[in-house]
Order: C-alpha cells, then structure tokens, then sequence
C-alpha cells in the first residue's frame, strides 16, 4: 500500500494525544511548551514580530489581546471618534458647571422661616392650664400645638415664663436661667422646645434686658453695696423725704426714682419700682445678660423678641428731660407723655450693644437650618426714624425687623386713606432691601375685635395675610375675641390697679377653646386667672373648625395660600386705589401672569369701586375669596367691584402685562426676583 503525502498534516504546535516516540522511554517531549526563558507577549497568542504582518490582515474581535488592540487603536477611524467623545465629555461637564454657577449667583436669597410663617404670640397665662390651678402654662401650650398645625403656624413667640414675682405677669425677672414654677419646669420647657422642633415650628423666647425684679440675687447684693454687684444698676444719692434727683417718669406714671433704706440712695426703674434698670455701663452686666443669651440658644432656642430696648441705656449726667408744656409746674410732672425723653432713651451706645447681641446670636446660626431670629420691640410713635435704626446699617445688622406697631392706629379712623397711610409709613421709611412686618394686637393695646369692632376682624386678618412681609397674630385674633369687662376688684394689671383705665387685662382674657367648662382652658376646675368672655360658647375654635365661613377657617384659607403663592411671599405691591373706604394694592410677580387684586372696605357703607382706569387689570376679575363667603367665585367687572362695610376680597386674574415697571413710584419691593417658567425657577432681575 503506498502512503499518501497530501494527507492531513499538523499544524506547528498541535498536540496529537495518541502520538508517543517510541524510541525514548521518557516523558513525552512537547515542543510547544513554552521556555520559562522566553518573554511572552500574550497568553492567548504568542507574537513573532515576523508575523506582525499576517495580524493586520485580522478585523478586530471580542477578546483580542491588548498587542492587536494597540494596533487598531491609532488608526483615525478609531481614534477621532474616541477624542470627540472624550471633549465633548469636557465641554458637558464645564457647561454644567458654568450653569450650575450661574443659577446659584443669580438666585435670590431663600426665604427663612421667619419670614415665610405668621409670628403667632402666645401669652402663657392665657393660653392653655394644664393643671387646674387657673393660669395657663407651658405643659398647655404643649397640648395645643396641633392648633399652629392646622393654622399652618411654624413661628411661636411665647411672652415671659421666667421666675418671677409677677408684679409684671413675668417682665419683673427674678432669675433669667430658670422657669417660674407657676408655668412648669425646665423639663417641662425642654420637652416643649423638643415636639416643636420635631414638627418643624421654631420658639421665640422674650429676652427681658433693661431691668430684673427687686428679688433678683444682683439687686440684693447690690442694694448691700457688695463689691462686685454695687455698679449693677443705677443708683444716686437722694433725700428719703423726697426721693427725685431728677425729672424722669415712669412708663407706669409717677418718678423713676425710688429711695432703698438699706443703701440709702435712690435706683432707677423706668417701669414699676419692682423693677430696677440694669445699669448696661458696666461690663460685667453686659457680660452677664449675653451669657443669658447664650443659656437659651444652647439649650435650642430659635430666637428672642428683645423687650423695651429703647429704655436700656440712659444719659449718664441724670438731667432733667424737657417739659412737652413749659408752663406746667415741674411738681405736676407724673405722666411719660408730659415729658420729651432726650435722656432715657435711645441714648448713643444703644446700638452697639444691640449688634454684640446679634453677633452672637449669629455663631449660633452657622448651624444649618438652624437661622437664630432677632426681633426689638421699640415704639418710638411720631419718631419713626429711631425705629428704623433697629434694621441695622448695610454693613453691619441688628435685628431682623424692629415690631411695627403702627398698625394699631388703625382703629382710630377706620377708611381705607387711613390704611393706606399707615402702611405706607412704614414702608417708605424701611431701609432699601429690608423686609417689613404687620402687627395689629398685643398683650398691651385692646383686641382689634374691640377697638375696630367686630365686623373689621376679618377684613384686618385679610390685610395681615396679604401684605409684604411677616404678620404678627396675637392668641384669639384668629378667631376674631374680644375684650373682656373687668371690674375694680377683679384687676391684676400693676398698670391698672394704678389707673384702671389703662388696665390691660381685658386683653388677657382666657383662650376660648371650646363651649365646655371655662371655655375649654381649664378642663379640672372651675378656676380661671381673670374672666371668660361670655360669648365664648359661641366664638370658639371648636365651633370655628366646623365652619367653613368662620373667621378661623378664612384665617386658615389665607395663610395657607400665603405660603403657598409666590407672589404673596416676594412678589411686588403696588397701591391701586384708596378713598374713604377703599384700600386697594396688587401683588404681582415678574415672570408669572398669575397676579393678585386685593379690595379692603373699611368705610361704614356698601360701596362701588371703579378700577376701569388701571389698564393693566382686565375687564372680568374672579373672587378667589371673599370675607363674605357667598361672593366667593364671583366674576367682577372692574368698573363695578361692590363691597360691603368690613368685607375683604382676593381677586386673582391672569395678564402678561405687569403694573410695577410703569408706575415704580407706586409699587414696593424687598428683593427683586423673577420667575423663569422655562426652568421653574426664581432669579435676580
């Protein structure tokens, strides 16, 4: 048999499992094994840079060996595209970059949240009593924070619960690190402070700083003349027979001056002889009420409305103050309005002090989310550019915002020029770039549901909720209480029990919670600190809840639309119309054709409003809300737009035309933004 030669044959390395040499014994030899010696190039493949010609005729594959990768690799097909990718990659990422800059540094300041919530003031004794003694306290006000919560409410300023005396209901402080047991404990506090922050409310604390009560431990050791407290308050020498080195009255009428046996001089008190004026001169006071501060922002605290500032500092010669009627005898002098106070208020040094405050409130709001808020409470009436110092310089701050209290004048001539004069007053005179504040009761000026009269309440809170800036609401307003009638033997007021004319009780009355026992403020007796208003089975908040035309369910409508409306929050005013009884503004937001009317009668009468000559309006207006609820959702001709004595309307329309860049001179502004719908988003304009 002859044996062909174009058989198959082995390729070079191809392992024939049934060969063996049979003329070796040993181990079979392999001559593809590969020589330790030998460097490889791959473990795939073994490359003789003689065969580098047979792998550019091979198409790249899946798996290949980095050796053919690298040959492929730099050819332009591959490599062009790769580069393209690679600074397209680049130019994304700077373009992001760039962008994301530019939205940041074009962004408008956000809104803290001071700002964006109503301040509610909850006077403790008044509020809530948790445990049948008669007086609200702090375990109360605990029970009822669902109420902030259903009123949208994230801003509580809760007046004094220090210790004290309660000469002044907790303004005479006898020690500023401890709770007066009458409102509950620290612990009692803490747990307090602790569910607020839980439900995202913030607490404001009074900050009490011009005087402490006569039973503070500084004033004992002063009054002894102990070398360290002597120089803690203002003493002089005077006659005990006629204890007045000077002129100066008191807030609560008569001298300022009181005669004290055991040291034998005269201290100052610019409010009740139970309060002595801290003498703020000496350092060490200085230093010991910022360390007052710092107790209550380390224990959480989110801020302090700092009480009476104008009064802290006095002039240091002591001289009499001028006589508003020369002619009068100096002996007749017993009331503050009888003199000009050149020398116990607002003297130089005043806001210094106020800026080391705010500088330390300050390190305590480098916490994230932690904004510590400061707020003065200075009434300086006809004087208004001394209150607008308390917003502080461009370069330097003091506080937030200085209470504005001008519109509790609002009762004495209710149209609607008068309104507008008193807002305007206020925001003319604001520094540029500051943010305004709305206050129209407090714990010392009679229940607007009083003084302005019940039909006014719910066209005030519609003014309150609508307005640029931060409303203020004192406890009851939202459900439109009034005040109560106190006879002389049921006074508690220091103030009234001096004049009862000036009582200020009437505005303390009990929170009227339910149409239960005490009107739910005290559920286990049958004790309450001062009266209950008799119609509090009627004006109650269990009652308001049910009722969806109540002045606590507008309250509600409008502050949770307030927080919800960008426009209402940081968009333009502009004046549109006032007269005896109308006050008319526009709130308005560059960027956005969603604008505001709102239509305020203050007057006595129905009236018909003709806005037909503000072009800028369109002919058909809608009523969002009206204070009469059976006008909600009426649609208005703007030359006809009639509103009753007291009723308030929220009209909302659609335009792309905007008033303020045509009559600036009319409209206000904090901070100028504008939305950009495109984007959804506010930026500087």
């Amino acid at each position: 048999m002859s044996r062909r030669t174009d058989t198959m044959e082995l390729g070079a390395c191809t392992k024939n499992p049934g060969f063996q040499d049979v003329e070796d014994d040993g181990p079979p030899s392999d001559p593809c094994r590969p020589d330790p010696a030998d460097k490889q190039d791959s473990i795939g493949v073994r490359l003789d840079p003689d065969a580098a010609e047979e792998y550019t005729q091979i198409k790249p594959y899946a798996g290949m060996p980095k050796e053919v990768l690298l040959l492929y690799s730099t050819q332009a097909r591959y490599r062009v595209p790769r580069e393209i990718l690679f600074w397209l990659i680049v130019a994304c990422t700077l373009v992001l970059v760039a962008l994301t800059i530019t939205v940041i540094a074009l962004s408008p300041r956000c809104l803290s949240w001071w700002q964006i919530s109503p301040v509610y003031q909850v006077y403790p004794r008044s509020f809530k009593d948790s445990d049948g003694d008669g007086v609200g306290d702090l375990k109360g006000i605990q029970e009822q924070l669902d109420h902030f919560q259903y009123l949208n409410i994230k801003s509580v300023w809760i007046s004094p619960f220090y210790r004290s005396p309660m000469k002044d209901f907790g303004y005479d402080v006898e020690d500023f690190m401890d709770i007066d047991p009458l409102f509950g404990t620290m612990h009692d506090f803490e747990n307090l402070l602790a569910e607020m922050h839980q439900r995202g409310m913030k607490m404001i604390m009074d900050f009490i700083p011009n005087h402490t009560s006569d039973q503070h431990r500084w004033f004992n050791l002063s009054r002894t003349g102990h070398p360290q407290y002597k120089d803690y308050y203002i003493w002089t020498d005077c006659n005990a027979s006629d204890p007045k080195p000077n002129n100066w009255v008191s807030v609560f009428g008569n001298s300022s001056w009181t005669y004290d046996d055991v040291r034998g001089q005269c201290y100052l008190h610019q409010f009740l002889k139970e309060q002595p004026d801290l003498n703020f001169r000496n350092p060490n006071v200085r230093e010991e009420m910022m360390d007052v501060i710092r107790f209550w922002l380390e224990k959480g605290v989110d801020g302090f409305r700092m009480d009476a500032v104008k009064h802290i500092l006095e002039a240091a010669h002591l001289r009499d103050e001028p006589q508003v009627d020369p002619k009068k005898p100096p002996e007749s002098i017993t009331s503050e309005w009888d003199l000009y106070h050149d020398y116990t208020t607002s003297q130089l040094g005043l806001h210094d002090l106020l800026r080391e405050w705010r500088a330390a409130m300050d390190v305590y709001s480098r916490e994230p989310g932690r904004y510590r808020f400061m707020v003065t409470e200075s009434y300086d009436y006809q004087e208004i550019e001394k209150t607008m110092m308390y917003y502080g310089t461009p370069q330097v701050k003091e506080s937030d915002f200085p209470f504005n209290f001008y519109l509790l004048d609002l009762p004495q001539n209710t149209s609607g020029l008068w309104v507008k004069h008193l807002v305007h007053l206020w925001i003319a005179n604001m520094p540029k770039g500051r943010w305004p504040n709305w206050v129209v009761g407090n714990h010392d000026r009679p229940r607007i549901g009083s003084s302005a009269g019940p039909t006014y309440v719910r066209v005030i809170n519609m003014l309150l909720l609508t307005l640029p800036g931060t409303p203020t609401t004192y406890y009851g307003e939202e459900i439109g209480m009034e005040n109560i009638n106190v006879t002389q033997s049921q006074i508690q007021d220091p103030a009234g029990k001096y004049n009862a004319s000036a009582s200020r009780d009437p505005q303390r009355s009990p929170m009227q919670w339910s149409e239960d026992i005490n009107a739910g403020f005290n559920s286990k007796t049958n004790i309450t600190w001062l009266p209950l208003h008799p119609d509090y089975k009627t004006v109650n908040v269990e009652i308001q809840k049910k009722d969806e035309s109540s002045v606590l369910a507008q309250y509600r409508y409008l502050n949770t639309l307030r927080e919800s409306e960008l426009i209402l929050q940081r968009g333009w005013f502009c004046y549109i119309h006032a007269d005896a009884s109308i006050f008319s503004y526009l709130r308005e937001m560059d960027g956005l054709n969603k604008a505001f009317l709102v239509v305020l009668n203050f007057g006595q009468d129905s009236v018909i409003t003709d806005l037909s000559s503000v072009q800028e309006l369109p002919d058909q207006l809608k009523v969002v809300m009206s204070t009469n609820q059976i006008n909600n959702g009426k649609i208005l001709q703007k030359s006809r737009i009639q509103t009753e004595a007291g009723e308030g309307l929220l009209i909302q329309f659609h335009t792309n035309t905007r008033f303020n860049p045509i009559h600036s001179e009319q409209c206000y502004i904090s901070e100028k933004a504008c939305y950009l719908g495109v984007m959804d988003i506010l930026y500087k304009c």
